[in-house]
């Protein structure tokens, strides 16, 4: 997102004291030379990241529609009208990330529609999108499986952006389709799916409930619905939904069909 060549100082005074009175803003966003979060703790946030795997999301998205699931301030939903979707839309349940989500939509002068709903909402949208992103949303959920499960069959057509926060180990090992009861040293490996539930806070959040390491990630978008095709960078994964392939869950529950 490149900016004006030129911005008069009133301008630029605007957009500040309009920064400051929309809060504490977790996405630094460039609105037109002025950061929105210039003092994030993981640096120029989530742009550094972006930067990391932006070549694996098609450069041109023009005629298609974007789904921005816990789009904050909406850096990402910037980012796909900028690379010429024709439709973005942008989900959040917290009102005051989508407040700045549409001053930095309108600062920018980019089309964009924000609505106040979350993952678990999707079904009332009653429409696929060909890009759905869900970055940095799972492990905020007490019910992250079915958060997926819902992407996958009422909003998804294609491709999902998908990242997480990770913990544990990052490698991947083999695992069998069954296992017998008393075959219990599988819990014990390091790069066995699992989840670390959060009881109480971590990282000073108390909406952090469920870290997974790698192999749970992989694990879990398999299990609803989703082939993995590429993995950019380290936290983020582009999926596809599996051609007429149902969930695992789905299949667990009518095995004989």
């Amino acid at each position: 997102m490149n900016p004006p060549a030129a911005e008069s100082v009133m301008e630029r005074e605007e957009i500040q004291r309009r920064v400051d009175e929309l809060g504490d803003w977790f996405q630094n966003i460039d609105l037109h030379g002025v950061p929105s979060a210039p003092n994030h703790f993981l640096g120029d946030y989530p742009a550094e990241k972006w930067r990391r795997f932006a070549h694996a999301i098609p450069a041109d998205l023009r005629g298609k529609s974007v789904l921005d699931i816990g789009c904050n301030a909406g850096f990402y939903s910037l980012e796909m009208k900028s690379r010429g979707a024709h439709r973005v839309l942008g989900i959040d349940f917290d009102p005051a990330y989508l407040a700045q989500a549409r001053f930095a939509a309108e600062v920018l002068g980019m089309e964009i529609e924000f609505r106040q709903l979350s993952v678990y909402d999707v079904p009332q949208l009653g429409e696929k999108f060909d890009v759905v992103i869900f970055m940095g949303v799972l492990y905020h959920l007490r019910h992250p499986l079915l958060a997926l499960d819902l992407i996958r069959e009422h909003v998804a057509r294609d491709l999902l952006i998908f990242q997480s926060m990770q913990r544990g180990s990052n490698e991947i090992g083999p695992v069998a389709d069954d296992y017998d009861f008393w075959q219990t040293g599988i819990f014990e490996r390091a790069d066995f799916p699992q989840m670390y539930f959060i009881e109480k806070r971590y990282a000073h959040d108390p909406t952090n409930w469920w870290i997974p390491n790698r192999a749970c990630v992989e694990a879990m978008l398999r299990s609803a619905g989703f082939a993995i095709i590429d993995h950019p960078e380290e936290e983020v994964f582009i999926c596809q939904v599996k051609a007429g392939g149902e969930t695992t869950l789905a299949a667990k529950e009518h095995p004989d069909d």
